[in-house]
């Protein structure tokens, strides 16, 4: 009778101590859930196809702007613009910069099939500058040599129509070596300043 009791409290005895342990391990695995970090989660989880967003640049300014060239159409001469893309960073794209590029590309003659130009080989643009809705623009004392009232009229109008790419309404200075530009060529053609787009078609006739 004695070794029956004693089994009996043997076999709850074990029973009991292998409940523990279940319960201990499930809490364990409950703690383990609850505490697991988001990042091991994550890496449990199926992944997903996500696409990063681009990393952001400095904004860019494109501006298209145009220099003139000379057409003859048969009956007279017309001007015939030719696009000209000027590229950079919108905080150092001033007229004045953007004006600059656009000359040196007209004083640098036509490509073929653009046109023609009446400018004098080796004009240079000696200063540019933007006030408001008037431009200055400073040229050196080639553009002042060679042709008669054509020719003197042509690189006028060309000067005029490229300095005004950004403006069209702008009034158009021009000095030749620091000098206001009062005549033009042998001929002496009178250049009445300041020179627009408008007054440009009116006292000029090419």
């Amino acid at each position: 009778m004695k070794d029956q009791q004693g089994s009996k409290r043997i076999s709850s005895g074990v029973i009991a101590a292998v409940s523990a342990a279940v319960i201990a391990v499930s809490g364990g695995v409950a703690w383990f859930t609850l505490h697991s970090t988001p990042d091991s989660q994550a890496r449990i989880e199926k992944p997903t196809n996500r696409i990063d967003p681009q990393p952001k640049t400095q904004p860019s300014l494109e501006k298209g702007t145009n220099i003139y060239w000379l057409k003859n159409n048969g009956k007279n001469f017309e001007f015939v613009p030719q696009p000209v893309q000027v590229q950079g960073k919108a905080s150092s794209n001033k007229p004045d910069q953007v004006l600059e590029v656009v000359f040196q590309s007209l004083l640098a003659g036509p490509t073929e099939g653009t046109g023609s130009t009446t400018i004098p080989k080796g004009t240079k643009l000696e200063s540019l500058k933007v006030k408001n809705d008037e431009i200055h623009v400073n040229l050196s004392d080639e553009f002042t040599s060679g042709g008669g009232s054509t020719s003197m009229m042509g690189r006028l109008g060309q000067v005029v129509y490229t300095a005004t790419t950004l403006n069209p309404t702008g009034k158009v200075y021009i000095d030749v070596n620091g000098k206001k530009l009062e005549t033009l060529g042998g001929e002496g053609l009178e250049v009445e300043q300041p020179l627009t787009r408008e007054s440009f078609k009116k006292d000029y006739s090419l």
